[in-house]
């Protein structure tokens, strides 16, 4: 692997790294692409090269994880665990979420009280989103 490959690669993981502390916080490209040294024209196109998905499709995935163990570990509501997460409409979460992990959020939050019998590092592994419609058998992009 060339100095190149490797510098842009550790300068798209400081921006996933970003984008996973501060998820819940508006993140826009202009930014992201500073701390990426890249320009903004060219950030989307490298981040995808790098990591196989578009800086918003990881954003919202990262999202929906966190909501998803809000629903399961907490009785806070939907709308509350919405906005608790980036998200600024109940709309957009709902579809969003039942895009990723394939049931809507309230679907979700009934069912996972039945994986709290089940050790947690296998709940872990089944309800991991790993990409928008992988669940469904869609095509990823």
């Amino acid at each position: 692997m060339s100095r190149a490959v490797e510098d842009r690669n550790r300068h798209m993981l400081r921006v996933r790294d970003a984008m996973d502390r501060d998820y819940a916080k508006p993140l826009d490209i202009p930014t992201l692409a500073r701390i990426g040294y890249v320009s903004e024209a060219h950030f989307i196109r490298t981040f995808r090269a790098t990591f196989g998905e578009t800086p918003h499709r990881y954003l919202q995935r990262r999202r929906v994880e966190r909501a998803m163990f809000l629903l399961r570990e907490t009785d806070r509501s939907v709308s509350e665990i919405c906005l608790d997460v980036g998200f600024t409409s109940l709309g957009t979460f709902s579809r969003t979420f039942t895009e990723v992990v394939g049931e809507p959020p309230t679907t979700y939050r009934w069912r996972a009280a039945d994986l709290r019998a089940v050790p947690a590092c296998f709940a872990k592994a089944w309800t991991r989103p790993s990409s928008f419609g992988e669940a469904r058998g869609l095509s990823v992009d």
